[in-house]
C-alpha cells in the first residue's frame, strides 16, 4: 500500500505530459473556450456564411442580412444595394472589404467619413451576364477572385477578366499561393492567371464534392469532400486518408475546413459542429452544440492570426479560443445536476452533485486524442454530495446521507450521520469531520482505511468549517452564528471547553464568518475583510496589510491551498489564484477566470489539484481543467492597435459624423455642435480584461484612469484642434501603442474666417462710413457750433442789452426814487410850508386881536373883521391845496386813485386828511393845514377810519402807507 501514491503520481504525470508539454498544442481534455455570439447581441441575420479579418483587426461576416463587423466591442451592419444575403467576404491589406452576392460584388471602403459600396459589376463585359452567386473571394496579390458557380471574375487594374469553362464549379480553394477549384464531373483545376489547367492524376478519379483543401506535408494537399471524407494529394494521385475522423466526416457531411496552430485542421460540418484533428488523422477535438456551440450547422470557419477559431453558424456566430489555458465540460442534457464537489482519482473523474456522486473515466491526455465522458450513477449514492476528499490514498465523500468510502463505481457507508460538510486531518491517525450537528472523529485501522471512530461529545452546533490551530483546539465557523472554539480530551472524543466569540469580540457579524489556513497562519473571513485572532485580548482585529494587499478580494469568502504557496481565493463568485512566494509581494491572476465568474456554486466552491500545474474546478453544470503552464508558457502577444470606431453629435439628437478616426479628410465639427462622443474598441478577442484610458489634447491635464468604459462624451467643447489620445491594457499587464485621433471644432461663425473677413470689410466700410459721417458730422458741428457761437453771441447782446437795460431802468429807478425823494421833501417842504404860514397867521390872527389904536384902544371890530378875512382867505386858499395836491400826486401817483377806487364816498377833506396821514404829519401839523383844532383831527381820523373800515386792531397811518 505505500507505493500507491506515488504510483498515482507516476500515472498522473504520463497522463498529462502531452497536455502540459507545449503551449501551442490543442488539448483533448474537454472543450476550449467558446464565446457565443447570438443573434440577439450582434442584431443581424441568423446565417453567416464567409468570415474574413481585416488588416486593422476587425472580423468580417458575410451574414443573410448584408455585411455584418465586429472590433471586440461594437457590431455594426452594413447592407448590399438591393439588401442580398453576402456569401463571401476578403479583405486586403489596403483595407478594403469586397463581398459578393446574388448578382452582385464590389467592394466597401472608407469615403467620407463613412463605409460605402462601391459596384464591380458594370466592369464585367457584356457577353459575360452575371446571374448567380459570388461564393468565394481571394485577394492574390493586385489582383482578386470572384468566383461563382458559373464563372471566375479576375478584377485586376480596374478590369474584370472573365474565366469559364464548359461545365459548372462548386467551391475555388487557396492553398498557399495556388488556386484549385472543382468543375463539376470534370475533376480539379489550377487557376493558372487566367486559365484553368487541370491536376495530373494517374490514379482512380477523385469522388467530388470537394468542400475543403488545405495544405499538407511536403507539399501536398489534404482534400475534405462533403460524404467521402477526406484524401491525400501528393501531385499526381488522389489517396484516401484513412483515420478516425473520416467515419465522422462522412456521417455529419463535411462543410468546409481550415489549417490551424500550424498542424491541426479544423473541419466544419452540415450536422454535428466541427472536430480539429492532427496531422495523423485523429481527432484532438470534438465541438458542437451540447459543447458549447449554439448550431451544429458550420457553415463558414476561419482561423486569425491570435488562436481564433471562428465559426459562422446556422444561427450565430462563435469563436472557439484555441490553446486556452481553460477546458471545459459541460452537462447541457441535465444528467447530472449542479456540481458542488469534483477529483479524479485512480483513472476515475468523480462529480459530487446534488443528485448523487457520479463517476467517468478519465481518458484526457492518452495521445492526445478526443475522448467524451461517459458520466454515470453510482449506485446508491442518490443526494447530496458536499464533499469529495483523497485522504492518504482513501476517497471519501461527504453526503447528506453520511461519509462514504469510494471505489471504483461503487460506494461503501462509512458513517450514517449525515451531512459531511468538510473533513481534515487531526493527525496521522485521526480525522475531524464537520456535519450538520457537530463534528465526527474517523481513526485510521490497521490496514490503513479510515473509519468511523464516534461522535464528538460536547458540541451539536451546524460545523460548516473546521480548522485546528497550533495549540491543537478546533476553531468551527458556524453558517449563522459566528465562532466556536473547542479544547478537546486528549482522546478527541470530548469536548471539554467551548469559547463563543461574536460582536462582543470583536467580529463585524455573526454571519458569515468562515475560518482558513494560510501559510501556517488562521485567518478568518468576513464581509469587511479578513481577520486575525489576538489570545491575548481574546478579540479578532482587521488584518490590515493582507486586505490592502489583495484589493477586492479581501472580501473572499473561501481559501483553497492550490501549490507552495498559491491559493484560490473566492470572493462571491469571481475567483483569483494568488501567489506569496515573494515575500513582501502578493501576486493576484484574476482575469484569466473572469469566464467562470458566477458559474461556481456559491458558498461550495471547489478546486482540486490534479497534477503538478493542472486543477480541476467544479462549475454549476460540469468541470474545467486548469492547466498552469499554459499560461505561464503564453508569449505576451503585441496589442493591435486601439480603433476610433465612430464619432457621434450628442449635443440635441444623436447623429454619426464619422464611422473611423483619421480618415483621410479632416473632421471639423461645427461650434454649434460641440458635444461629441467618441467610441473606440481594441480588436483583441480573447477572454481577457480589456481597460482602456485616454487623454485629450487641449482639453484634459492629463490620462485618465484606467477604465472598462469604451466610449466617452466631451461636452461645450471651445474652438479649436483637439487631439484624442487613446491605449488600452490587457489583464492589467499588456499596453497597447497610443492611438491618435485628430478634429477641430470650428469656432462660432462669429470668429470664423469669413467672418474676420466679413469684420475687415466692416471695419473698411465703417472706416469709410465713419470718415464721411465724421466729415458730415464735423460740418454740422460747425454749423452748429457756428450757429451756437451766433445764438450764444445774440444771447450775450441780449444779455448784455438787458443787462444794460436794467442799469439804465436801475439808474432810472435811482433817478426816479431820487426825485421820488426830492418830491417828497419838496411835498414835506411844501406841507410844512403851508404848517407854518397857517401857524403864522393863526399867529397874526391873536396878535391881531390884541393891537390897540394910537389911543390904545382895540382895533376897530370891522378892520379887524376886514383883517381876519385876508388871514382866513390866507388860510384857507384853495391854490396851496391844489399845489399841494399836485407836487402829491407826483410823489405817489396812485394814491389818491386807488383810496378814490376803493373808497368813493370819501370827500375831498377825507382825501386831504388821507394825504396828511400818509405823510405821517403830526396832529397839531394836521390842525393846522386843515385849519380846525386838535379835537377837530381826532374827530376826523375816528369818522375816517370808520370811512375805510380799518380793523381795530390796525394803525390807521400804517393802513394808509400800504396802499
Amino acid at each position: 500500500m505505500s507505493n500507491g501514491p506515488f504510483k498515482y503520481f507516476i500515472f498522473l504525470i504520463f497522463c498529462f505530459v502531452s497536455v502540459s508539454a507545449l503551449a501551442d498544442d490543442i488539448k483533448s481534455i474537454g472543450v476550449p473556450y467558446i464565446q457565443n455570439y447570438p443573434k440577439s447581441v450582434y442584431l443581424s441575420g441568423n446565417q453567416n456564411w464567409s468570415i474574413a479579418k481585416g488588416k486593422n483587426g476587425i472580423m468580417y461576416f458575410g451574414n443573410t442580412q448584408g455585411l455584418l463587423t465586429y472590433d471586440g466591442k461594437y457590431w455594426q451592419q452594413y447592407e448590399m444595394p438591393n439588401r442580398q444575403i453576402v456569401r463571401s467576404v476578403a479583405t486586403d491589406d489596403n483595407g478594403i472589404i469586397y463581398t459578393g452576392s446574388f448578382g452582385e460584388f464590389g467592394y466597401w471602403k472608407i469615403d467620407h467619413k463613412r463605409l460605402k459600396y462601391t459596384s464591380l459589376i458594370n466592369l464585367i463585359p457584356k457577353e459575360h451576364k452575371m446571374t448567380d452567386e459570388i461564393w468565394k473571394i481571394y485577394v492574390d496579390g493586385k489582383r482578386v477572385i470572384f468566383q461563382s458557380f458559373s464563372s471566375i471574375y479576375i478584377y485586376n487594374d480596374k478590369k474584370i477578366s472573365v474565366v469559364k469553362i464548359p461545365a459548372f464549379f462548386l467551391f475555388l480553394h487557396k492553398v498557399d499561393k495556388r488556386f484549385i477549384i472543382e468543375a463539376l464531373g470534370k475533376g480539379l483545376f489550377e487557376l493558372s492567371g487566367d486559365k484553368l489547367v487541370p491536376l495530373k492524376n494517374i490514379g482512380p478519379p477523385l469522388p467530388g464534392s470537394v468542400l475543403s483543401i488545405l495544405p499538407y506535408k511536403n507539399g501536398s494537399f489534404l482534400i475534405g469532400t462533403s460524404k467521402d471524407g477526406l484524401f491525400l494529394y501528393d501531385g499526381e494521385k488522389y489517396t484516401p486518408f484513412n483515420t478516425p475522423a473520416n467515419t465522422f466526416l462522412q456521417t455529419y457531411q463535411l462543410n468546409n475546413g481550415v489549417k490551424v496552430l500550424g498542424k491541426y485542421y479544423a473541419y466544419g460540418t452540415i450536422l454535428n459542429g466541427l472536430i480539429i484533428i492532427d496531422e495523423d488523422g485523429n481527432i484532438v477535438q470534438r465541438i458542437n452544440k451540447s459543447s458549447g456551440l449554439q448550431n451544429n450547422t458550420v457553415l463558414s470557419i476561419y482561423a486569425d492570426d491570435d488562436q481564433n477559431l471562428w465559426t459562422g453558424l446556422d444561427n450565430g456566430i462563435d469563436r472557439i479560443e484555441l490553446n486556452s489555458p481553460l477546458y471545459f465540460y459541460f452537462d447541457k442534457t441535465g444528467l447530472f445536476g449542479t456540481v458542488y464537489s469534483s477529483i479524479i482519482y485512480k483513472n476515475i473523474i468523480y462529480l459530487g452533485t446534488n443528485q448523487g456522486l457520479f463517476y467517468s473515466p478519465w481518458v484526457g491526455g492518452k495521445d492526445n486524442t478526443f475522448s467524451s465522458f461517459d458520466f454515470k450513477l453510482i449506485p446508491k449514492s442518490q443526494g447530496q454530495v458536499w464533499d469529495l476528499r483523497m485522504i492518504d490514498g482513501q476517497l471519501l465523500c461527504g453526503h447528506n446521507d453520511g461519509t462514504f468510502s469510494v471505489t471504483g463505481n461503487t460506494i461503501e457507508k462509512v458513517t450514517g450521520i449525515s451531512g459531511g460538510w468538510v473533513i481534515k486531518k487531526l493527525n496521522d491517525n485521526y480525522l475531524i469531520q464537520g456535519t450538520y450537528n457537530g463534528l465526527v472523529l474517523f481513526k485510521k485501522d490497521p490496514v490503513g482505511q479510515w473509519k468511523f471512530d464516534s461522535k464528538i461529545k460536547g458540541f451539536d452546533e451546524p460545523s460548516r468549517y473546521v480548522e485546528q490551530d497550533s495549540k491543537g483546539d478546533i476553531w468551527v465557523s458556524h453558517a449563522y452564528r459566528g465562532l466556536y472554539k473547542l479544547v478537546l480530551s486528549p482522546d478527541f472524543k470530548t469536548v471539554t471547553n467551548v469559547k463563543y466569540y461574536d460582536e462582543r469580540n470583536g467580529l463585524p457579524s455573526t454571519y458569515g464568518i468562515n475560518l482558513f489556513t494560510l501559510e501556517n497562519k488562521l485567518i478568518y473571513s468576513s464581509n469587511e475583510g479578513f481577520l486575525t485572532y489576538d489570545e491575548i485580548s481574546n478579540n479578532f482585529s482587521k488584518y490590515t496589510t493582507l486586505n490592502k494587499e489583495l484589493g477586492s478580494f479581501s472580501q473572499s469568502n473561501k481559501i483553497i491551498k492550490a501549490d507552495y504557496k498559491k491559493y484560490w481565493f473566492i470572493n462571491h463568485g469571481k475567483m483569483a489564484l494568488i501567489n506569496f512566494s515573494q515575500p513582501g509581494k502578493i501576486e493576484i491572476d484574476s482575469n484569466r477566470f473572469s469566464v467562470l465568474d458566477g458559474r461556481m456554486v456559491q458558498y461550495y466552491e471547489n478546486i482540486s489539484k490534479i497534477s503538478d500545474h493542472i486543477y480541476l474546478i467544479s462549475v454549476d453544470d460540469g468541470f474545467v481543467i486548469y492547466n498552469e503552464l499554459d499560461s505561464l508558457k503564453r508569449k505576451k502577444v503585441a496589442l493591435p492597435s486601439v480603433l476610433i470606431r465612430k464619432i457621434e453629435d450628442i449635443t440635441d439628437t444623436y447623429s454619426i459624423i464619422s464611422e473611423v478616426g483619421n480618415t483621410d479628410s479632416e473632421i471639423e465639427i461645427p461650434f454649434s455642435r460641440n458635444n461629441i462622443r467618441i467610441s473606440y474598441a481594441l480588436p483583441y478577442y480573447r477572454q481577457s480584461s480589456i481597460k482602456f484610458q485616454y487623454f485629450l489634447k487641449g482639453y484634459s491635464k492629463q490620462w485618465s484612469d484606467w477604465s472598462s468604459a469604451s466610449q466617452k462624451d466631451f461636452t461645450n467643447l471651445s474652438a479649436g484642434t483637439y487631439t484624442f489620445l487613446v491605449r488600452a491594457k490587457i489583464n492589467d499587464e499588456t499596453i497597447s501603442k497610443d492611438t491618435e485621433f485628430e478634429f477641430t471644432i470650428l469656432p462660432p461663425f462669429y470668429a470664423s474666417n469669413w467672418a474676420f473677413v466679413l469684420y475687415l470689410i466692416g471695419i473698411v466700410f465703417f472706416l469709410i462710413a465713419s470718415k464721411r459721417f465724421y466729415e458730415r458730422k464735423l460740418m454740422k458741428d460747425q454749423q452748429a457750433i457756428s450757429d451756437k457761437l451766433q445764438v450764444e453771441k445774440e444771447e450775450f447782446l441780449k444779455k448784455e442789452a438787458e443787462a444794460t437795460e436794467r442799469q439804465i431802468i436801475k439808474l432810472q429807478t435811482e433817478k426816479l426814487q431820487v426825485e421820488l425823494a426830492g418830491k417828497n421833501r419838496e411835498l414835506a417842504n411844501s406841507a410844512m410850508s403851508l404848517v407854518y404860514k397857517n401857524e403864522l397867521l393863526q399867529k397874526l390872527s391873536q396878535e391881531m386881536l390884541k393891537l390897540k389904536d394910537s389911543s390904545g384902544k382895540p382895533l376897530a371890530e370891522e378892520q379887524l373883521r376886514k383883517i381876519q378875512k385876508v388871514i382866513d382867505e390866507g388860510m384857507n386858499d384853495e391854490r396851496d391845496w391844489n399845489l399841494f395836491e399836485s407836487s402829491f400826486n407826483e410823489a405817489h401817483e396812485s394814491f389818491f386813485k386807488k383810496l378814490k377806487a376803493n373808497h368813493p364816498d370819501l370827500v375831498p377833506n377825507d382825501l386831504k386828511l388821507c394825504a396828511y396821514l400818509h405823510m405821517n404829519m403830526s396832529s397839531k401839523e394836521m390842525a393846522s393845514l386843515l385849519n380846525i383844532s386838535l379835537r377837530g383831527v381826532e374827530i376826523r381820523r375816528y369818522r375816517l377810519r370808520k370811512k375805510l373800515d380799518v380793523p381795530h386792531d390796525k394803525n390807521l397811518v400804517e393802513f394808509l402807507m400800504e396802499l
